[in-house]
């Protein structure tokens, strides 16, 4: 019975959701410290792609992440990594991130004063920490997002180093799509943080 829950396990995180902890405040409040999400991986699979709007885990693209501690206690270590590869827990030593996607392949996106644009259009941003406005003090642009790429940002915006902080890096501060595990769907936990973001995340 212990086996064949094994193999469900892993390929529900195979194939359907994973879980990740959210472990810093850029996504504030829209997802808090601590906070476990469901990600379909599934959408993947079927043919979906990354939409301006959705908040999105990805791995991540070259030094935008510290390098992450070590457990000192090998049995620890060993029991949490078969753990975290059958989807049990969420994965401690593989650096993901948690951002909301702005602009996608071939879109120019552009922040100025308060005013986030994409292709000229301003963004309607709802989901923003209250008290931050869409550029929190940083101007930049106009960027265009390389095709097969996304531009992600924060909620919390003056709290997250995000694309607007990384464009001297690999795509310009644009995150591969192939980097992209999948949309955040739900907060899993705790259980007075409950949230359906649907489907591919809305």
């Amino acid at each position: 019975m212990a086996a064949i829950g094994l193999v469900v396990a892993l390929l529900i995180k195979t194939c359907l959701f994973q879980v990740f902890t959210i472990p810093s405040g850029s996504m504030e409040n829209t997802l808090r410290i601590g906070d476990r999400v469901g990600v379909n991986k599934l959408a993947p699979l079927t043919g979906w792609e990354p939409e301006p709007g959705q908040p999105v885990v990805f791995k991540d693209p070259g030094d935008w992440l510290p390098p992450q501690p070590i457990d000192g206690n090998p049995v620890s270590r060993a029991v949490g990594s078969v753990l975290s590869f059958v989807g049990l827990v969420p994965p401690k030593d593989d650096n993901y991130l948690v951002k909301r996607v702005i602009a996608t392949g071939g879109q120019t996106v552009q922040c100025s004063g308060t005013t986030l644009t994409v292709n000229g259009t301003k963004v309607d941003e709802p989901y923003l920490h209250p008290g931050d406005d869409s550029c929190a003090g940083l101007d930049f642009g106009p960027v265009t997002v390389p095709q097969g790429y996304v531009w992600v940002e924060g909620d919390h915006r003056s709290d997250s180093a995000d694309s607007r902080y990384h464009q001297r890096g690999p795509g310009g501060g644009a995150v591969p799509v192939d980097n992209v595990v999948g949309p955040v769907s739900a907060v899993v936990w705790p259980f007075n943080h409950l949230d359906w973001f649907g489907w591919v995340g809305r």
